[in-house]
């Protein structure tokens, strides 16, 4: 097993997916302009926030790789997944707030696929092997594909993100019923939701979700304001605040309904 990447077997028919957790610069981290940098954009203790997923019996995989070295959620033919708008490469070379990452040049192609042979393909090689196995099992499964971001990020998007941002890409990788579970669930909390605004699901969301198939695909992102404290500029002194259970509780209590709604949507009769 790699030592950077990370799968928890579950039997349910349920695969929620980290690929944004990992603060690990590897071999590349002398490239970066400053190690702070390059992780600022991480998932922060998504991982932890999710924890109580492996008792519900959902298979957990996460990579430990900074999705500055390399992001597993992109498109690895460099296509963008959102045409017009601006956002990270496959191998980024820049923050979300658009400064630059690198103190001299660019990952060359060549570096490029060497870090994709390394890192994005088993990955994905992982979790298509995890989603088989339950597929194969059950006939149905849902991947989660979990993620976090500040709340306020202007390059990417308009004031402040909504706290749920469900992403199905316009309907085509899951049943629409279960969407129709999630933001129920997201409605009843009285918190703020979105289905299929900014994020839409990245390239694991749309590769993945094959209803036809039996396998449903959902990306929820948070405004990560929802289990941690945001400091209004975050720099090296102040960014990451620490994880809290105690400040992340409420987000968890909502967030466990969520995947039992999506277990539960497994177990219907087509």
């Amino acid at each position: 097993m790699n030592d950077w990447l990370s799968i928890a077997e579950g039997d349910a028919p349920l695969v929620v997916a980290f690929p944004h957790t990992g603060t690990d610069l590897a071999d590349v981290a002398a490239q970066f302009r400053s190690p702070w940098l390059a992780r600022r954009d991480t998932d922060w203790w998504i991982d932890q926030l999710y924890a109580f997923a492996g008792n519900m019996g959902a298979t957990l995989v996460a990579t430990r790789i900074s999705r500055s070295v390399i992001d597993v959620n992109r498109d690895p033919s460099g296509a963008s997944l959102y045409p017009g708008q601006a956002t990270t490469e496959l191998c980024p070379t820049t923050t979300f707030d658009g400064e630059t990452l690198y103190e001299g040049s660019f990952p060359d192609p060549t570096e490029i696929a060497r870090r994709r042979a390394l890192w994005f393909d088993p990955y994905h090689a992982a979790l298509a092997g995890q989603i088989e196995r339950l597929r194969a099992r059950h006939g149905k499964v849902v991947l989660y594909d979990a993620h976090s971001i500040r709340s306020h990020v202007p390059r990417l998007f308009d004031g402040a993100l909504p706290q749920f941002n469900i992403g199905t890409n316009g309907g085509t990788t899951c049943d629409p019923a279960l969407a129709s579970a999630i933001e129920a669930v997201c409605a009843a909390s009285g918190r703020s939701h979105v289905l299929d605004g900014r994020f839409r699901g990245g390239w694991t969301t749309r590769h993945y979700g094959r209803p036809e198939s039996g396998v449903h695909a959902i990306q929820m992102e948070l405004a990560i304001r929802g289990y941690m404290d945001e400091p209004a500029t975050p720099d090296a002194a102040n960014w990451p605040t620490p994880f809290d259970p105690a400040r992340a509780a409420a987000l968890a209590d909502i967030l466990s309904p969520i995947l039992k709604a999506a277990h539960a949507f497994t177990l219907q009769k087509a």
